[in-house]
């Protein structure tokens, strides 16, 4: 999200990932070999990928690498940045757990300054995963990152006029 690219080797989203041992390479990649895989096998994130997919289609400031910030986080397991067109039309932010076996929580200040609102503002949220749409009050929420369920969230974000 981060990246005005994208791109991953056949077999990631099934979570094959075992290295190469002494290597930066993956052991089963196809490199070497073309192997045939099963799309639906259990554990695979076949869903998730074609969302991601999605929602960068959707959304104009994730098509590049400008407007990117990073924000500050209540908790060093978090981490969470948002991706701008120049004219705030499209603001995008979004937050990853980066501990891959614990929920992680924390609070973190909504960056109302890129529309230039005071502290008090609203913002109208939609979060891109599931659909959901609800309203932010003020500059301080909270966010809680289960890996078991998703392991990160991406929000679109906009002033409610």
């Amino acid at each position: 999200m981060g990246s005005g690219l994208w791109g991953m080797y056949s077999g990631f989203e099934l979570c094959e990932g075992a290295p190469v041992p002494g290597k930066e390479e993956y052991l089963d990649s196809e490199k070497y070999e073309i192997r045939p895989r099963d799309y639906i096998a259990p554990g695979n994130i076949v869903y998730e990928i074609a969302q991601l997919n999605r929602i960068r289609r959707e959304n104009p400031a994730l098509h590049t690498h400008l407007g990117l910030s990073f924000y500050p986080v209540h908790n060093d397991r978090l981490l969470l940045f948002a991706k701008g067109t120049q004219t705030r039309d499209n603001v995008v932010l979004i937050a990853v757990n980066l501990d891959p076996f614990e929920a992680q929580e924390g609070a973190f200040e909504l960056p109302l300054g890129l529309f230039d609102l005071p502290d008090e503002a609203a913002l109208h949220v939609e979060d891109l995963m599931s659909g959901r749409h609800w309203t932010w009050y003020g500059k301080w929420q909270s966010m809680r990152l289960d890996p078991a369920a998703l392991p990160f969230a991406i929000w679109r974000i906009r002033p409610i006029h």
